[in-house]
């Protein structure tokens, strides 16, 4: 059900590796049932909640354009973790869930070095602005956690469903510390296991200029640089999202020492809002209860 939100049908494997059930057996003979009673349909080897062939020819066609643009994004990758104070880099979003289209962009999870974080990040932005026109389509830098705050406060199906999904490209260390200060996915999704990911991360080689710009901005010019740009980046997001309501904004567009965010569309409420409300569709039609999510 949180995967049809996307118009994203899943395998008998996938809907066990996001399931709370340890028994395949069981998952088979329930997906057999909600097969025969019309809750959900079985298209090729999909399943899914409306007998529609196109779902299934789309996420397809999606998933041959996601190894198209693999290459790509391992380029772009190696390029954000040479970057100053860039400490780890993940692939998040669609793309992590083998998924791309033409509409769609690379987003990138970013964990940065204890005090540095707008500084990496400012680095990042102006980048893009200027040798990208400020063009997200490959280079969507959305998210940045420092190594001195590893744990994601929002714990719900959407995060543990991203956390779970991401694909880390780029680390020394930092994404297994990751992993292991949010273990509180396991009560969500105890059969998706990151393991094989992080056995493939590559290591982080620095060249000699980022490692002179750390050098000089080791120093407390380097920490005024980083405090100056968090309050000048947090006042100009005050501004230009004024209509967001304060509880909103605290999450869509966190703006702390260690977290760095810019959701100002709010998509993980919007997709707890909608999943929500899939659930009383379900409920009504089928007399299916389920527990409702929390954003």
């Amino acid at each position: 059900m949180y995967f049809s939100l996307f118009q994203h049908p899943l395998t008998e494997e996938e809907i066990h590796a996001f399931s709370e059930v340890a028994s395949k057996e069981q998952i088979k003979k329930e997906l057999d049932e909600l097969v025969k009673d019309k809750v959900l349909f079985k298209i090729n080897d999909f399943y899914l909640f409306e007998d529609d062939k196109s779902q299934v020819n789309r996420r397809l066609s999606g998933n041959q354009m996601a190894k198209d643009i693999q290459e790509k994004a391992n380029n772009v990758s190696k390029l954000i973790s040479k970057f100053p104070y860039v400490e780890g880099v993940g692939i998040s979003g669609s793309l992590s869930k083998g998924y791309y289209d033409e509409e769609g962009d690379i987003d990138f999870f970013i964990i940065t070095s204890p005090k540095r974080l707008w500084i990496a990040r400012t680095f990042l932005i102006l980048y893009k602005k200027v040798f990208l026109l400020n063009s997200k389509k490959y280079f969507c830098v959305n998210y940045f956690i420092s190594t001195n705050s590893l744990e994601i406060d929002e714990k719900n199906r959407f995060t543990a469903t991203e956390l779970t999904t991401m694909i880390p490209m780029y680390g020394n260390g930092s994404f297994h510390s990751f992993y292991e200060q949010n273990k509180w996915v396991n009560s969500f999704l105890p059969n998706k296991t990151v393991a094989e990911g992080l056995s493939k991360i590559n290591p982080i080689k620095k060249p000699i200029s980022t490692r002179t710009v750390e050098g000089v901005l080791n120093t407390k010019i380097g920490d005024w640089l980083d405090s100056f740009f968090l309050k000048i980046t947090y006042k100009k997001w005050k501004i230009k999202f004024e209509k967001l309501e304060e509880k909103h904004f605290n999450i869509a567009l966190k703006s702390t020492k260690d977290i760095s965010k810019h959701h100002p569309l709010n998509f993980q409420r919007k997709v707890i809002k909608r999943l929500n409300k899939k659930y009383d569709e379900l409920k009504e039609k089928h007399n299916i209860h389920l527990e409702k999510e929390h954003a």
